[in-house]
């Protein structure tokens, strides 16, 4: 039996990627729900007849209300979600309709993780962060930790070249991220980070060492949550060419923070730096690698288990992460009533056979002696 999928956003470069590999993989009617019936009609005309346009504007509630319960599964994909309440989330708990979100928002995270008790009452399974990074990123950090007994430390390390092939909304969620000082689990407690801080360089597959700096994501909270014996757990990002590295420290470090709050100073950093990823997507590729480490100690020494994967599309492959979880839920192979981040929810076996059907493939190095010291070499603050 088919299913119907409305897909929020759906006209963005993300969830266009999401209805993408839902008409790709799964035999299901996709509703694709925006305010640009220009855009959505161009967009149903490439994906085919299992596509359908919806107009319909998330401030509608009465007209985001009817659209939901005629939906078997609801994905949420209209960010920047730092700015979005849960109303979402709170329908799809009214109405009894599963739901799934590309969130990457820790404030957001937060507020959806808070209805978790309603959605259970209500039996809904609700999907949060899923994705890249975060989403695939997640089931990395959770297939290199089921190779420890008690993980104790987690690096979750990622690199995108150009613009990762995702539009402007991806932009102005790294430019929000620079805003403000944020926690992160260190010495098994939070402490206060600068985003954007402590240099490092991490070997990763097919562009080798790259940069990377602390970065505020989701991951940063529902790890901890996940893995309660990690001491500590690291998230750090980077950008090829290294240019745009040292562009983001120094606007994080040299615009007065009055200035980078203002919306115009995010849209206006926004719109310049995706007017140069053009053209540095012509050279660098649009791709992203991710790095999972995980380490142990055994007796005196430290043991390590890594993940790593390289996808030459960012877009595809967030397209990919929220399409094989998507096909999951309608399946019934997810059903967990509540709201979960993607390591609480999706299997190990699950989530590899997902990428592996979808050509995405995931390298596992099993547990071995970690060489700390050349595990990764930090270069400190620019």
């Amino acid at each position: 039996m088919t299913s119907k999928l409305l897909i929020l956003g759906g006209t963005g470069r993300i969830g266009s990627s999401v209805a993408r590999d839902l008409c790709t993989h799964t035999p299901h009617t996709v509703a694709i729900a925006g305010r640009n019936s220009k855009l959505g009609d161009r967009l149903c005309q490439q994906l085919g007849p299992q596509a359908q346009f919806l107009q319909c504007d998330l401030a509608d509630r009465v007209r985001l209300r009817e659209a939901i319960v005629e939906a078997d599964l609801v994905i949420h994909c209209a960010g920047p979600f730092l700015y979005r309440d849960a109303r979402v989330l709170e329908l799809c708990i009214e109405t009894q309709t599963n739901y799934l979100d590309v969130s990457d928002s820790r404030e957001f995270t937060e507020l959806a993780l808070s209805l978790r008790s309603r959605a259970e009452a209500a039996g809904i399974t609700a999907t949060i962060n899923s994705g890249i990074f975060p989403g695939i990123s997640n089931s990395m950090v959770r297939q290199a930790a089921e190779q420890c007994d008690r993980p104790e430390t987690i690096q979750l390390s990622y690199v995108v070249a150009g613009s990762g092939g995702a539009g402007l909304t991806v932009m102005r969620t790294t430019f929000l991220g620079l805003l403000h000082p944020f926690d992160a689990w260190i010495d098994r407690q939070w402490q206060s980070v600068l985003p954007y801080s402590d240099r490092q360089s991490v070997h990763f597959p097919h562009y080798g060492d790259a940069p990377v700096y602390w970065f505020d994501v989701p991951e940063t909270l529902t790890l901890a949550e996940s893995f309660p014996s990690a001491q500590a757990i690291a998230t750090k990002f980077g950008s090829l060419p290294d240019l745009y590295n040292h562009l983001t420290w120094l606007m994080a470090r040299a615009i007065p923070p009055t200035l980078l709050k203002r919306p115009v100073t995010i849209e206006f950093l926004s719109q310049v730096s995706y007017a140069m990823t053009q053209v540095s997507d012509r050279f660098t590729g649009i791709g992203v690698a991710i790095r999972a480490d995980v380490t142990e100690t055994k007796g005196d020494r430290q043991w390590r288990s890594t993940s790593t994967l390289y996808c030459e599309d960012t877009a595809a492959a967030a397209g990919a992460g929220t399409g094989s979880i998507a096909e999951s839920m309608l399946s019934g192979e997810l059903s967990k009533p509540g709201v979960w981040p993607v390591e609480q929810i999706l299997s190990t076996p699950l989530f590899e056979a997902a990428m592996h059907n979808r050509n995405i493939p995931v390298t596992l190095e099993p547990l071995a002696r970690s060489q700390r010291e050349s595990a990764a070499k930090t270069d400190g603050d620019l």
